[in-house]
């Protein structure tokens, strides 16, 4: 995840768009918020566009829809949520939390 862009509201999800070091913007959807140690980090997963069709080999990024992103959600120096990459630990954490759900649930 090299840079992240504004998100939008569209209907009842929250799209983000991540851009990698080539320029490439991908969509995301931010399927749910963990709060981990008084910081939220957002669990992001591939934006399907059903109308696409995509070829075997094609560079589009499509062979990475299953790709699931952990990002921390900070606020910018404009009150705006920004995306950006966990450390090791927080990522750690996050994964921690997110696996405790799912066992409460069960």
């Amino acid at each position: 995840m090299a840079d992240e862009e504004i998100f939008e509201e569209e209907d009842d999800y929250v799209v983000v768009e991540l851009t990698d070091e080539d320029g490439n913007v991908f969509p995301y959807v931010q399927e749910m918020i963990i709060p981990v140690d008084g910081e939220n980090f957002a669990l992001l997963v591939p934006l399907k566009d059903e109308d696409e069709e995509h070829e075997e080999g094609c560079d589009c990024g499509c062979e990475d829809e299953d790709d699931v992103i952990i990002a921390k959600m900070v606020e910018d120096e404009n009150g705006e949520i920004e995306y950006i990459e966990p450390t090791d630990e927080e990522f750690k954490k996050v994964e921690e939390a997110y696996e405790a759900l799912f066992d409460e649930e069960e």
